[in-house]
């Protein structure tokens, strides 16, 4: 039955992006000439994205602390990754960001094409170039007023626990003295876990908002500092499961 019903959710999921994608054309059009950041763009891709967890029963999706987030300030938005999941998961705090993704992403028809549509951006792993003009890039969406999403990790994590963090949206924050968001995931690595299409029947799935990180908090740290710093205050609302063995 689970490889039925996820037979159905991919065939849905792929439907829906071919009927969807012209939407987000459309708004785009529309809104383009007068909305520089794309928020209009982007609400249409929360709601995109939010389809395949309100309708489906086996993730239902709790969001708290949703209000703490402040869009008249860009910040640096970070999260565990637990799952292929997260990314339809985080669409779900409807609050205005670009997402940092791998540039495999970008090459998936409609879904990609819309990710480019928003000016999202794209990460070659392992190319140092790629890493370079990320941050770039990084930077100029910031001062334009758009916050970025990323997964400190860099990769969704196969065992479900939190790894350690890579130092790329710490330098960005350092750098542009950008605020950080952290947030929460749980719930997504037993919904879906890493190897595999198939859902793992009804799994409950949970986002928390935590308080944000202002930069004068930590402008004293170095990148190292910092990133274990944010590190923590993740792992501090994760179970003893859901942390590497070598966690304290």
């Amino acid at each position: 039955m689970r490889a039925i019903y996820s037979c159905v959710f991919w065939a849905f999921l792929s439907l829906s992006s071919i009927a969807m994608f012209p939407v987000a054309v459309l708004t785009w059009a529309i809104t383009a000439p007068f909305d520089k950041r794309l928020f209009y763009l982007h609400r249409v891709t929360c709601f995109w994205a939010s389809l395949y967890t309100w309708l489906n029963p086996a993730w239902p999706v709790s969001v708290t602390g949703r209000d703490e987030i402040d869009e008249s300030e860009a910040c640096v938005f970070v999260a565990n990754h637990l799952s292929l999941v997260d990314i339809l998961v985080m669409f779900r705090i409807f609050r205005h960001f670009k997402w940092v993704s791998k540039v495999e992403n970008f090459r998936v028809p409609f879904i990609g094409w819309n990710m480019r549509l928003n000016r999202y951006i794209a990460l070659t792993r392992g190319d140092r170039s790629s890493v370079v003009q990320m941050m770039r890039e990084c930077e100029r969406t910031l001062s334009e007023g758009n916050s970025v999403m990323m997964f400190p990790e860099g990769t969704r994590s196969p065992s479900g626990r939190m790894r350690q963090f890579k130092t790329g949206a710490f330098e960005i924050a350092l750098k542009t003295r950008s605020p950080v968001h952290p947030i929460v995931l749980k719930g997504t690595s037993d919904a879906l876990p890493k190897r595999g299409f198939v859902l793992q029947g009804r799994h409950p799935i949970s986002i928390t908002v935590l308080d944000r990180i202002p930069y004068e908090s930590f402008s004293h740290m170095n990148v190292e500092e910092l990133t274990a710093h944010v590190r923590s205050v993740i792992a501090s609302h994760l179970d003893e499961k859901q942390l590497e063995p070598t966690d304290d």
